[in-house]
């Protein structure tokens, strides 16, 4: 009986020694615990990052003015042309006849047009000689041999024959009109003959053919696309999408690379040639098409493909940076902790601490994601980096989290300069000290209040 109290009594202190162990162990796993990166020094490249699509620097489509049946076809899928060289064949019989035909009416005219001479002629000649005769009976009268009915009727003829030479000439200039009219539809006749042969109207090569032999194209209301030529697929272009918060940052001869997924493992370079003023919306988002020209010597890259392309706009050399995480972090305070943190550490003086809560104070009260303000960049590059680019004029303020030997929390504000989406520059620190090597926090982890892992998506604000 004694053993089994004994028993008991060593279980009890066990389980008070567990008890005492759990407790003591949760209550030192509410502490939180931060996930850190380190600041550092080195080089950011920012960038802007688009797509595109290749397409030849000239391509051409070749149509066909008449209507007809492909009867040949000279060229196919990636053939090489030369200007004016015969790429397909309308069948022509309809249009030979019609040339026949127009050269008939043509012939027919110009008899008409001599027929009319000869009457002309012949007008002339009549009206010379009942003008004589005039003459003539007007002399006789005068002297009594002739009537003056016969005078009348002299003159009526001689008007007669005059009337007859403007109605003869009248006659020659309708005829003649005549003739033009049917050589111009003799040229026509003879156009529309030549069209059925189509050439092509540039050295080049042939991308796409659109038609077979025994089709039949019909040009009533638009002229249909036959054939696509490319002129040289050994210079090319890039037509990149860009959207209007990235153009200000673009400029004509930026050497920019792009990738293609035919060729995952190469980089292509390219120079910026033109940003062109015409936008396109679309779902309310603002693009521009950037131009990028770039040789393709091996005529490796074909038209269409899609180009993943990135455009460096800045560079900072040896600069302090910092995670894009620290700049979205936030403590799990309050606003009065925060506020007394930022008093502790001169982000606000005493003063403004009265009355005043974290959530509205000033830039950034808890990271990057909170309330932000522009401010102009005075002296414009700090930071002792080397701009490749011309720098953006306006930088953001934000405030990063360093965590101290003694695992406590100090603010620093800063301000930001370029960032290529992962780190971002310390232009300048504005309120406090940050050094290469600090530890700075981008999440933490408490046992009761569960987890906060560090920030891993997300962007950092524009500057």
């Amino acid at each position: 009986m004694k053993l089994l109290k004994r028993h008991w009594m060593i279980a009890g202190i066990v389980v008070v020694a567990i008890g005492v162990f759990a407790a003591f162990q949760f209550k030192s796993n509410d502490k939180a615990q931060y996930f850190t990166v380190k600041a550092d020094r080195g080089d950011i490249h920012e960038v802007v990052e688009a797509t595109g699509t290749i397409n030849a620097v000239t391509t051409v489509q070749v149509g066909s003015q008449v209507s007809g049946t492909i009867s040949r076809l000279y060229a196919d899928f990636n053939s090489r042309v030369k200007k004016g060289q015969v790429v397909a064949q309308i069948d022509p019989p309809l249009f030979e006849g019609t040339l026949l035909q127009a050269k008939a009416d043509l012939a027919n005219a110009r008899a008409n047009l001599i027929a009319a001479q000869a009457n002309l002629e012949k007008a002339r000649a009549t009206a010379i000689q009942t003008r004589a005769d005039y003459v003539r009976t007007a002399g006789l009268a005068k002297e009594g041999v002739m009537s003056q009915q016969q005078l009348d009727l002299a003159k009526a003829n001689a008007d007669t024959a005059d009337a007859a030479v403007s109605a003869a000439q009248a006659q020659v200039v309708q005829a003649a009109a005549q003739v033009q009219q049917k050589e111009a539809a003799v040229k026509v006749a003879q156009t529309n003959l030549d069209y059925t042969t189509i050439h092509a109207p540039i050295d080049g090569t042939v991308i796409a053919r659109n038609v077979d032999v025994g089709q039949t194209v019909a040009a009533s209301l638009q002229a249909p696309t036959l054939f696509t030529i490319a002129q040289d697929l050994t210079k090319m272009q890039v037509y990149a999408s860009t959207d209007e918060s990235d153009v200000g940052m673009i400029r004509t001869g930026q050497v920019v690379t792009f990738k293609v997924d035919a060729y995952p493992k190469d980089n292509f370079t390219g120079q910026v040639s033109q940003v062109r003023m015409n936008a396109t919306t679309v779902q309310n988002v603002v693009t521009y098409n950037t131009i990028i020209d770039f040789d393709n010597p091996e005529m490796k890259l074909f038209p269409g493909m899609t180009a993943y392309i990135t455009i460096p706009v800045a560079n900072a050399k040896g600069v302090l940076r910092v995670a894009n995480g620290a700049l979205r972090y936030k403590p799990d305070m309050t606003a009065d902790q925060i506020r007394a943190l930022y008093q502790k550490y001169g982000l606000i003086s005493s003063a403004q601490g009265q009355g005043q809560t974290a959530s509205n104070e000033g830039p950034n009260a808890g990271g990057a994601s909170g309330k932000q303000y522009r401010a102009k960049a005075q002296g414009a590059e700090g930071g002792g980096g080397d701009s490749g680019q011309q720098r953006t004029p306006r930088v953001d303020v934000a405030v990063v989290w360093k965590l101290r030997p003694d695992k406590t929390l100090e603010p620093v504000r800063i301000r930001t300069g370029i960032t290529d989406h992962t780190i971002t520059e310390v232009a300048q620190v504005l309120k406090g000290q940050l050094n290469e090597g600090d530890e700075l926090v981008t999440g933490a982890m408490t046992a009761t209040s569960g987890t906060r892992p560090p920030s891993m998506g997300g962007t950092t604000p524009r500057r």
